[in-house]
Order: C-alpha cells, then structure tokens, then sequence
C-alpha cells in the first residue's frame, strides 16, 4: 500500500520491450536506499516489484500486459521522468490516501491555471470511472495524492485539482503540459461501495 506522497522523481533508464510484456529500469537514490527484491515501488502510480538486485541507485521491473494495456508505463521511454515512492510500513504515516499502486485507467491533461502560488488543473477521466471521482474525495494522479476540486460530468467527464508549489516542484504533475497522459487512480472505498450497492439492487 501507499500512501501517494511522491518521495523522489525518478528517472527511465531503460525499458525492454517482450512479448506481451517489458521490463524497466529506474533510477531512484532516495526509494532505493533500503529496497531489495521483491518490495514494492510505485513508479507513476504503478505498484512495481524489485525484481533484481539494486544497483547503483536503481531497479528493475518487470510489467505484464495488462499493466501496459491499462496505463502510461507501456509509453515510457528511457530519459522519462517519473514519480517514486516505496510502499508505506505498517506503522508509518498515512499522509496522503489509501493508494493501492492499481492504476484504473488513463487520464488526460485538458486545463492547467495558473495561480499566485498554485495552478489549478483540470483532467479528463474515462467515462467508467467518472462515478467514482467526487468533490473533495481523493484521487491518485500518476501516483500523486490529490484532493478533488470540483468534477464535470459533462460528454467528457472532467475534475479539478489544485498543485500546491511542493506539488508543482516534487512530481511530475508540475511539468505535465496540456494533453498528457496520466494514471488515475479511483479512492478503492468507492469502488467496493459502488460494487456492492449493485449486488444488493
């Protein structure tokens, strides 16, 4: 589990594509400095296990087809920067939201506004997944903890959130231009809320 506080921005060294899967390698001193195989890292909002030795402050994962069907990491390319952060230890701090590292689906940058401090940023979200994104709930942005604004469920549903300057300046969220990609990441209470409400209908 995570929490979707965004310990360091990692860098793409590699990604080797095979069939119907890829593994990657990522650099990242802060989230490697006590990983060994087998942990966990979510690597934009993706929940990745170590699969080889760490070395030189980076690791290596490997991603099956769903994971590449489903979010941005079938797109990266070495030199692509990308969110970090290690599963949270059972008696660490919740900071952010319960964050599974279970990516829903893909989003997309549609608005950025800048503010004195801040911007505010709208994001388009799959239609499927539109019910589960409320005002002031939480969200999972390429693994980024955020509180909803405001949504939009328009033709094409949309949400709002706001980028504090240590947002802007710690994840990737700070540089994600209008019409980029992201991972989303619906609160896990909503979706087990939602499923079980259809079952006893």
């Amino acid at each position: 589990m995570f929490t979707g506080i965004v310990e360091e921005i990692g860098e793409v060294l590699a990604v080797d594509g095979a069939a119907g899967s890829a593994r990657i390698t990522v650099r990242g001193p802060v989230v490697t400095a006590d990983a060994a195989h087998g942990d966990s890292i979510a690597v934009a909002g993706v929940c990745l296990t170590v699969t080889g030795d760490v070395v030189a402050g980076a690791f290596t994962a490997d991603v099956m087809r769903e994971t590449l069907d489903r979010t941005t990491l079938g797109r990266l390319r070495a030199g692509d920067p990308v969110n970090l952060e290690r599963a949270v230890p059972a008696a660490g701090r919740l900071g952010g939201h319960v964050v599974q590292g279970h990516v829903d689906g893909v989003g997309r940058v549609v608005e950025r506004t800048p503010g004195e401090r801040w911007e505010t940023v709208r994001i388009a979200v799959p239609p499927r997944l539109a019910r589960y994104v409320a005002e002031k709930g939480s969200v999972a942005v390429d693994g980024v903890s955020l509180t909803v604004a405001s949504v939009d469920d328009g033709a094409e549903p949309t949400f709002t959130v706001g980028l504090i300057p240590t947002t802007l300046q710690a994840t990737t969220l700070g540089r994600a231009p209008v019409g980029a990609e992201v991972n989303i990441e619906v609160d896990v209470i909503a979706k087990y809320v939602a499923r079980l409400v259809r079952g006893a209908a």
